[in-house]
């Protein structure tokens, strides 16, 4: 690749253009669908793209695909070598695999097993190596050199992008009334790709990216702000802390805006498209829903593209989105009530839950780690109720009565 180059003379519609013919027949055309709930919830109207319906459930496929083509085959038959502990190892791994290309990739230690299985399942082998995304990375640079492999990089590459942007060809083409385009940044692969796209096709088209407030890598890049970037995100497949440099560039110049979206928003977000389009998304994959959560007046009354882009998600911490997202909206809830340890005392509770026809599924006594007299104990109740009025009757119902109540919240 010419250093001298601009990042945009390394990549263009053209580029993009070609990468769909170069995959077409490869990779699903993953439909693009109007959604009249998350319209009337969100106050804009929304088309989705559904990246999740990829055989390995992600976009990633599109970009891996498109570099691995773009190799001669004597250079593809001696390996590709890849540092990914999600979407892009699976999706170099499936392609590679069928078109003869022995691949290998490095993960970190610390990569749950769940993810290690996905990848060797489509034909990768994984090596594990270091305790950190960073180690991975190196080892594997050190690989490509020692054994002649070619590494490919999950985004920070013009063949990798373009075939990322392959994405808004389709959305666009299905759904050319879209205003406006939110899109996940992890190094920003896809946003570039699609942006590229969008502009050229219509530089009236709005891109906006998306990140989580806990790895605001490529936000702090653009806006000139050093952020700390870490913790435990929902949406892990954009969780970066070190941004593309061809990426940067590409973002600096195309992308209108760049926001950050919190853990309740995305945790809402998978929820939402879970119950309403009965479609099952990583956090990473709801971001751009989350970011119409958390900014409603960004895009009211916009015609809005979001991009599905993958559906990795563990099955138990699933459940536990679910769980609490009903916590949130008062189907579910753990009153703390203070009681007399006396015979009937919990009867009488339990009386009130009756009468409001609020469904108890835990209770859980504690009398020895209070703060209350001897005589007194603490009850937790975890219960399900039809809604959030109807939970708040019973709390008002029980505090009329003499009972102190009070609600285990969630963040």
């Amino acid at each position: 690749m010419d250093e001298s180059k601009t990042a945009e003379q390394q990549l263009t519609l053209g580029d993009v253009r070609a990468a769909a013919q170069r995959i077409e027949g490869a990779v699903v055309r993953t439909p693009t669908m109007h959604s009249i709930t998350l319209s009337k919830i969100t106050g804009a109207e929304i088309w989705l793209k559904f990246e999740n319906q990829q055989f390995t459930a992600a976009y990633k496929e599109r970009g891996a695909l498109n570099a691995l083509l773009m190799m001669d085959p004597e250079q593809r038959s001696r390996g590709v070598i890849a540092a990914s502990a999600g979407n892009h190892s699976q999706g170099l791994s499936y392609h590679g695999t069928r078109l003869g290309a022995p691949v290998t990739i490095i993960m970190p230690k610390t990569t749950p097993m769940v993810k290690v299985m996905q990848t060797e399942q489509v034909g990768g082998k994984v090596q594990l190596e270091g305790e950190t995304f960073d180690e991975a990375y190196a080892y594997a640079r050190s690989m490509e050199k020692q054994l002649g492999l070619t590494f490919v990089h999950p985004f920070d590459d013009p063949n990798v992008a373009a075939g990322q942007g392959t994405v808004a060809l389709e959305m666009l083409a299905d759904a050319p009334e879209i205003e406006t385009l939110v899109v996940p940044i992890g190094g920003g692969g896809l946003i570039s790709g699609m942006a590229t796209v969008a502009k050229a096709l219509n530089p009236d088209i709005e891109v906006i990216g998306v990140q989580a407030e806990l790895f605001p890598s490529m936000y702090g890049r653009i806006k000139g702000s050093a952020l700390p970037c870490g913790g435990d995100t929902l949406a892990e497949g954009i969780a970066v802390k070190e941004p593309g440099e061809f990426t940067s560039q590409i973002i600096a110049r195309l992308v209108d805006d760049i926001v950050l979206v919190g853990e309740p928003d995305l945790e809402t977000a998978v929820s939402l498209l879970l119950q309403i389009e009965k479609t099952v998304v990583e956090g990473a994959g709801a971001a751009g829903l989350a970011a119409m959560l958390a900014h409603p007046e960004r895009f009211a009354g916009k015609k809005v593209g979001l991009v599905l882009c993958g559906g990795n998600i563990d099955t138990r911490l699933l459940a536990n989105v679910l769980l609490r997202d009903l916590a949130r909206v008062g189907r579910l809830a753990r009153l703390r009530i203070t009681l007399q340890d006396r015979p009937g005392a919990l009867y009488k509770v339990m009386h009130e839950f009756d009468a409001h026809s609020v469904n108890i599924l835990e209770i859980y006594h504690q009398r020895i780690f209070t703060d209350l007299p001897a005589k007194g104990l603490v009850t937790d109740i975890e219960c399900e109720a039809r809604d959030r009025a109807q939970l708040e009757k019973l709390i008002a119902a029980l505090r009329a009565k003499g009972y102190a109540v009070s609600q285990v919240e969630l963040n």
